[in-house]
């Protein structure tokens, strides 16, 4: 669909629900956040999945959208989510619309409005804003700069281009707090942050000369510092950045970097996960340094 279908489609629908990913990251919450608020404003009623993977950073801007219980709807919308794979947990049933910007995206919805040459979903979703409202409010330009920023690592990452700035200028002349997001996503790390990240970057792994940088999460750091995982890619040198981290039940969550010529989501997809060419997860039904040498494997073999 483009941007006007994708509109009109959305006007025709009523008792909305948007369904961010697994693990949400900046991308997916402030997406799905700022479209909830569009909405609402058409007059529609629309909420947020309750994803149990909210964290207390971004409680503060979901305050008000996400869905009561009892909430019944009639039409799901996924938001910044290629893969069936990456549902939220408790989350079944068919979606009508996905708005994504994956290239491995599965098309697993019934509409979808794709876009893979953008960097991040919040730019989709800002352009969709304007053909619903035709304007954009104070507090949605907050949570598509949040989309737009954590998506390129505060403009750092390979996949920053000048649409990317563009809109991201766009959003500050529409009133993003640009300030605080920096502060709350970029400049302020909590303490059980920092004492997990010294146990990741005291324990990497080098490989190849440096040039494969392996982190490993287990659950016994995450007790002993209190956090989530972090992911490496601070070496330098290193041109392909792995965290394995250890879920309860004994199986990996991994997450991919790359620096460009090498693609993360071919890796990835060995093992049925995707993502882009420069940043992708999967799944490994095996524990962590299990799952490590499975990766070296396909990678020994994917990346010369």
């Amino acid at each position: 669909m483009n941007y006007r279908e994708c509109a009109r489609l959305l006007r025709e629908q009523d008792q909305l629900l948007l369904i961010t990913h697994r693990e949400p990251d900046g991308d997916t919450v402030g997406s799905a956040a700022a479209l909830c608020c569009a909405l609402r404003r058409i007059g529609k009623s629309a909420w947020l999945y309750p994803n149990p993977g909210f964290t207390r950073k971004v409680a503060p801007y979901l305050e008000g959208l996400v869905a009561p219980e009892g909430f019944r709807e009639s039409c799901r919308v996924t938001i910044d989510l290629a893969d069936e794979k990456l549902y939220p947990p408790g989350f079944a049933g068919d979606v009508l619309l996905c708005i994504d910007h994956h290239g491995s995206n599965t098309h697993y919805a019934e509409h979808e409005l794709l876009h893979p040459e953008k960097s991040a979903c919040g730019q989709i979703v800002l352009e969709l804003i304007k053909c619903l409202c035709g304007d954009v409010t104070e507090r949605e330009a907050t949570l598509l700069y949040i989309a737009v920023t954590t998506d390129t690592g505060c403009f750092q990452y390979a996949n920053t281009d000048c649409h990317t700035l563009s809109a991201a200028s766009e959003l500050l002349r529409l009133g993003a707090k640009q300030h605080e997001v920096s502060q709350v996503f970029f400049r302020k790390v909590s303490p059980s942050r920092l004492r997990l990240e010294g146990l990741i970057y005291s324990n990497l792994r080098f490989y190849r000369s440096g040039q494969i940088v392996a982190a490993v999460v287990t659950q016994d750091m995450l007790r002993e510092s209190g956090a989530r995982a972090s992911l490496s890619g601070r070496a330098e040198g290193s041109t392909l950045n792995l965290t394995i981290r250890e879920q309860p039940d004994g199986a990996s969550r991994v997450s991919v970097r790359s620096n460009p010529g090498v693609n993360s989501c071919a890796i990835c997809a060995a093992f049925g996960g995707g993502g882009h060419e420069m940043a992708a997860g999967c799944n490994i039904s095996a524990p962590p340094e299990k799952a490590l040498a499975m990766l070296l494997d396909v990678i020994g073999e994917l990346v010369p």
